[in-house]
């Protein structure tokens, strides 16, 4: 399996590039590429960011500025795997032994798409994606829809995707840490004020 970080964005809200951002005393990026490695995966960095290649090799969206759909699609087109996994760069609190699950979890099951959900709600940046859906996202991103969820929907059919809440699978498990507590683990870096409560 393959392992993807998405760190196309603009960062328009953080008024800095959020990639090389430090959080504990290292840029995002950094830390993405250590999570990846820590799960087993050789980690790629997805977006148009040669500026990127110090830290793993660098494949450019096909279709720059269409969001992280874009940048799937660049992944499932350059993959030499079935199954892909995806991370966004700005998820410092995500432990590696939930992203190994994600890589079991996704062997079990064989589903095209597994997607976690929190608070019911998808994490659709976080999640395994085989390379089948890789025609649907095509259509959807020359069809101008770029949200991700839909997109993926589209190209399988909601009801082939492993949606599943991360609250009932923790509660199952004891070898997950409840530090930062759970609901942190998805804390999107999007502003200063949300780094200020990661820090």
């Amino acid at each position: 399996m393959n392992g993807f970080i998405l760190a196309g964005g603009r960062s328009t809200r953080m008024g800095t590039d959020k990639a090389l951002l430090h959080y504990a005393g290292r840029p995002l990026i950094a830390h993405a590429v250590d999570s990846l490695k820590s799960a087993g995966l050789e980690p790629c960095i997805v977006g148009t960011r040669p500026d990127l290649a110090a830290y793993a090799r660098v494949i450019e969206d096909l279709h720059p500025g269409r969001g992280p759909l874009g940048g799937i699609e660049a992944a499932l087109a350059s993959s030499g795997s079935e199954r892909n996994l995806f991370v966004p760069v700005d998820l410092p609190l995500l432990p590696p032994v939930f992203l190994r699950y994600l890589l079991e979890r996704s062997a079990i099951t064989g589903a095209p798409a597994t997607i976690p959900t929190l608070a019911g709600k998808p994490e659709p940046l976080c999640a395994v994606y085989c390379r089948e859906l890789l025609d649907g996202i095509r259509e959807s991103l020359e069809a101008g829809n770029y949200k991700v969820m839909h997109a993926i929907e589209h190209a399988v059919g909601k009801s082939s995707l492993d949606l599943f809440s991360l609250e009932a699978v923790a509660a199952t498990r004891d070898d997950w840490p409840l530090d930062p507590p759970l609901h942190r683990w998805f804390q999107n870096l999007n502003t200063p004020a949300d780094l200020a409560l990661v820090s």
